[in-house]
This record gives C-alpha cells, sequence and structure tokens, in this order.
C-alpha cells in the first residue's frame, strides 16, 4: 500500500470519528504532494461542508470536478454544497448533471463477460433449479367450500323474537 493511500485512510479514520478540522489537514498534505488525488479532493470538500464552510466546500468541490467532470458523486455533491449555501438554481443544475452523468455511467456498464474469460471472483455461482413434478390432483381447499345455513330450528321458528320494551312509558 502506498504512503498516499495510507495518508488517505487515515484522513478518513478521523473524519469517520467526527474530526473534520484534523482529516481536513491530513487531506490537504496528501493534495500537496499530489495535487490531482480525486478522492482526497473531493472528500476535502465534505469535510469544509460537514465543518459548515459552504464557499470553500464549493471551491474545493469544483476543483474535484475539474479533475473528474463527468462523475456523478462531484455534481451530487455541489448541489447539496449550492442548496446549503443558498444558491437553489445552481444546485439544480448540478443536480441534473448528477443524473446525466449517472445515465452515462449506466451506458458505459459492461454488458458482456470480462475479455479474459474469468468470471467476477465475487460473483455468487448460481444454483440451477431442480425441476417440480406438479400434482395430479391438487389437495382440498376448504375456505373455499360454501358453508351451507345453520338448519332452521322448530323451536325458532315458531317463536316470534322476543320484543324491546318501552323505555318511554
Amino acid at each position: 500500500m502506498s504512503d498516499l493511500q495510507a495518508a488517505y485512510d487515515d484522513a478518513m479514520y478521523e473524519y469517520s470519528l467526527g474530526n473534520y478540522a484534523g482529516a481536513t489537514e491530513r487531506l490537504v498534505a496528501i493534495l500537496v504532494e499530489d495535487p490531482q488525488h480525486f478522492d482526497a479532493q473531493l472528500s476535502l470538500a465534505m469535510c469544509h461542508y460537514r465543518l459548515g464552510d459552504y464557499p470553500t466546500a464549493i471551491r474545493e468541490g469544483l476543483k474535484a470536478r475539474d479533475l473528474k467532470p463527468n462523475e456523478q458523486l462531484v455534481h451530487t455533491n455541489l448541489s447539496l454544497f449550492y442548496m446549503k449555501s443558498g444558491d437553489k438554481t445552481t444546485a439544480e443544475h448540478h443536480g441534473l448533471q448528477a443524473r446525466i452523468a449517472g445515465w452515462k455511467q449506466d451506458m458505459n456498464a459492461p454488458a458482456t463477460k470480462p475479455a479474459d474469460g474469468k468470471e467476477s471472483e465475487l460473483k455468487m455461482a448460481e444454483a440451477k433449479p431442480k425441476p417440480m413434478k406438479l400434482p395430479e390432483k391438487f389437495p382440498d381447499t376448504p375456505w373455499k367450500r360454501k358453508i351451507p345455513p345453520p338448519p332452521a330450528s322448530a323451536h325458532s321458528a315458531s317463536k316470534p323474537p322476543p320484543a324491546k320494551p318501552d323505555v318511554h312509558s
């Protein structure tokens, strides 16, 4: 693992602990050494956003956009930054750009197997379904049968129902 990757991992650890100022310092150190480090640039913008410094978050996010103009996450973050800073029009623009970038990524997704003929190591083995024999006669379905009405007894048919007492008299 390279030193930059280890430094980036340390910065992300600081970020995960909520120490955004410490993560910012580590990310700036990475960008001094390698100004083209996209992940560090994008993360630096997010650190400034978490610290509440929206103008700096926008400035750093635009630098990330310059590194990868068609990256969906860049435009999503910029949309968030502009919305929080109160610029709804620009936020909607970047939201649209994020959707377009997402569509472009879907179009570029590989639809076939890799050229080397190997399957992905992470793909799960697919089990073939066992053939199933349908039963010749389906079991009874008692919930679908109609229940016959109860037989009328001689006792209930000969007497009328009792009258309700008159409360007003």
